[in-house]
């Protein structure tokens, strides 16, 4: 029998009042309806239905951390599928080499077969080491420059999709343009750099920033900085829409200046528990009042589900449902370069979130499976 969801579907057009069908290899078979607007969508009471969302950088969730190893990240695409997420990004610290092989021996399995009831896990963030060992922000003191050997042995474990770097630590400039050819992304990210330095990344090949505005040197009117490159220059960014880690007006400045910028939770591993004790790579972070911080009171990562950043960008921001979709998924599977995700179309991955008017999950389809096993005609 073909699975069918019906509701009110973001489609490429714009929402339908229609019907998603899925084939038997979790692909979407077809997408049809009636065209309707997106304040009839949201206001008729029917299930509003969203491309899953996709997370490019993902720390932990669930108590679990990517550094840990062994069935960690299962857990944590467990943690956050509920949320809404239903393609991620792996994230590593920076850490010693033994530590980065023994979470990327961990995170291999997770290629090889999705767990059930969890996002599919896309690949490696590679967040550190190759960052500036003066603006660590919550990483721990472990930087150093790029290393064409180690990133070698690590990409045969697991596969790396993305690296962040500063490009003002000596020789990491030179390698931006042999890491593109070889088909990493490179971001620009805890970086000291200038203005021109993020400007000669980008006309190496670097193609994005890393938590735009955190753990870079910010806009200053006779000093642009790394923030300015981005903001003057950049085609794609990562932001963490959080409300804690940018103020909504700066997050309105990117949002007018930054085509593609798309929306990340830089998650970890207090996300989803209690107020508490967590690990983040080596570091011991606090959960408390809805942020988490390391002893000195350094922002360390966040608690932010995509379910929620969803909200924030609709109800705080004031952005259309459809655009803050974008920003939640397609611009993120174009950045990756995945035609087959991040929308609702046909051949592309059955990758849906069913929400209700207040835009609240009622269920999320991963590949074309309920990750509730419910709801599916």
């Amino acid at each position: 029998m073909t699975k069918t969801l019906k509701g009110c579907v973001l489609g490429n057009q714009g929402f339908v009042d229609g019907t998603i069908e899925f084939d038997d290899d979790g692909r979407i078979r077809n997408v049809t309806g009636s065209p309707v607007d997106e304040r009839a969508a949201r206001d008729c009471g029917r299930p509003l239905l969203l491309p899953g969302f996709i997370d490019l950088h993902v720390h932990g969730g669930g108590g679990r951390d990517i550094m840990e190893g062994g069935d960690a990240a299962a857990r944590v695409a467990e943690t956050h599928a509920a949320h809404g997420t239903t393609a991620l990004l792996a994230t590593t610290m920076t850490a010693p080499m033994a530590d980065l092989e023994a979470a990327f021996a961990g995170l291999r399995p997770t290629f090889d077969a999705r767990a059930p009831r969890a996002a599919r896990v896309l690949g490696v963030h590679l967040e550190g080491p190759y960052i500036n060992k003066n603006k660590l922000g919550a990483q721990p003191d472990f930087a150093r420059p790029v290393s064409l050997p180690e990133l070698a042995r690590l990409n045969a474990i697991a596969p790396i999709r993305l690296i962040t770097l500063a490009p003002e630590v000596a020789g990491n400039m030179d390698v931006i343009g042999a890491l593109s050819e070889a088909g990493y992304i490179v971001q620009i990210g805890h970086t000291l750099g200038s203005y021109e330095d993020g400007v000669q990344a980008l006309a190496r090949g670097a193609r994005g920033f890393t938590h735009l505005f955190n753990a870079m040197t910010g806009l200053h009117h006779r000093a642009p900085g790394i923030a300015g490159a981005a903001l003057a220059h950049a085609r794609y960014a990562e932001v963490i829409p959080d409300l804690l880690h940018v103020h909504p007006g700066a997050l309105r400045v990117a949002l007018r200046a930054i085509p593609c910028l798309y929306c990340v939770t830089d998650s970890t591993a207090a996300t989803g528990m209690p107020d508490g004790e967590y690990s983040l790579g080596r570091q011991q972070v606090t959960k408390c009042l809805g942020g988490v911080r390391l002893a000195d009171g350094t922002l360390a990562g966040s608690t932010l589900t995509m379910d929620l950043a969803l909200r924030n960008l609709v109800d705080e921001l004031g952005l259309g449902l459809a655009e803050a979709s974008m920003r939640l998924s397609g611009h993120a599977a174009d950045y990756l370069g995945l035609p087959d995700r991040g929308r609702l179309a046909t051949g592309a991955w059955g990758d849906v979130v069913v929400l209700d008017r207040d835009l609240k999950l009622q269920d999320v389809y991963v590949e074309g499976e309920s990750i509730e096993f419910a709801h599916v005609a």
